[in-house]
């Protein structure tokens, strides 16, 4: 009895020791492949060519563009970066409200040397923190490259189904944030990058419940990337950190969605747009308006693409930014 309550009290402290020898290993192993830049890690190909700056997704990083920055990068400067708390950059020091990440994305731009104009990309919830950077500063901005971009009407005014959908992703966070402090995440991704599978799918289950689905998605997605990129990932998604941010933007995401944006900047540019093929209809025809409306935009649904076009389609994703890069 005594034993079993010993080792019952012991299991905690074990899994702190855990998570602090992990994240240890992982800076050793896995230095970021970028450079810092006043806490912001940015991956920047270099060379001469003209400049391309690309924005990840809601809770993705530099390397959910890694198939499309090694193919620009020949003929093409590339610079992607991961925000405040999510992959090698440091923790947020202030909220992630819109304008506190158009300010970052800027002083990232201008503290890396970008030649003005460039091309900015954005993928998902990255497309409209993409339009909102270019309608703010216009003079910065040549072009748009919008990858299956998140419209505002999908989560504002927010209906009850949504925002179900919504409590549930925040909730999943937190309780993920608090796993991870536990080494618990560690453990579930440890023993699946060692060819397990029965214990991290009981582990995830008890976690998340049927949340867990969300977490076989996005496994899925990453596995469309280099192998070599998979340990960085894990890596990321073993701290705390990463759980809460995804968190906070998940509960902005209706006041992301609800803000303010100034079209006018935005048609004197082209804006070109690529949708999933499981893109809705309602949705595309958003993606369509935001080409048409522009100088010299383009619309193009890009089949058998899921949400994560970069990965599923990498060379329709080049070419598009060639046809932007090309445009004067």
């Amino acid at each position: 009895m005594w034993l079993w309550l010993a080792a019952l009290l012991a299991l905690p402290a074990a899994g702190r020791l855990y998570q602090a020898w992990g994240e240890r290993r992982d800076a050793r192993r896995w230095p970021p492949p970028g450079r810092m830049i006043s806490g912001f890690h940015v991956l920047d190909s270099g060379g001469s060519g003209p400049p391309v700056v690309l924005e990840a997704g809601i809770a993705a990083t530099s390397a959910s563009w890694k198939l499309v920055q090694d193919e620009l990068a020949g003929r093409f400067r590339v610079i992607s970066y991961d925000r405040r708390g999510l992959g090698y950059s440091d923790p947020a020091s202030s909220p992630r409200t819109l304008e506190n990440l158009v300010e970052e994305l800027d002083y990232v731009v201008e503290a890396a040397g970008v030649e003005k104009p460039f091309v900015l990309a954005g993928h998902s919830f990255g497309g409209l923190l993409a339009r909102h950077y270019a309608a703010r500063r216009p003079e910065k901005a040549r072009a748009l490259v919008l990858l299956d971009p998140l419209e505002p009407f999908e989560w504002s005014p927010l209906s009850g189904a949504r925002g179900r959908m919504l409590g549930r992703g925040v909730r999943l966070s937190r309780r993920g944030a608090a796993l991870a402090r536990w080494g618990v995440v560690r453990l579930g991704l440890d023993l699946l990058l060692l060819g397990s599978r029965r214990l991290p799918a009981m582990l995830a289950v008890a976690a998340s419940g049927k949340g867990s689905e969300v977490t076989k998605r996005l496994a899925g997605e990453i596995q469309k990337l280099p192998p070599e990129v998979w340990p960085r990932v894990k890596a990321h998604w073993c701290l705390p950190r990463s759980f809460s941010t995804m968190a906070e933007y998940l509960e902005r995401l209706p006041e992301y969605c609800r803000a303010p944006l100034d079209e006018e900047p935005l048609r004197r540019i082209p804006v070109h747009v690529l949708s999933a093929g499981t893109t809705p209809p309602p949705v595309a025809e958003a993606h369509r308006r935001w080409a048409a409306q522009s100088r010299g935009g383009s619309h193009e649904i890009v089949p058998g693409s899921g949400h994560w076009v970069q990965l599923d389609a990498p060379q329709a994703v080049s070419a598009v930014f060639q046809k932007a890069l090309m445009q004067t």
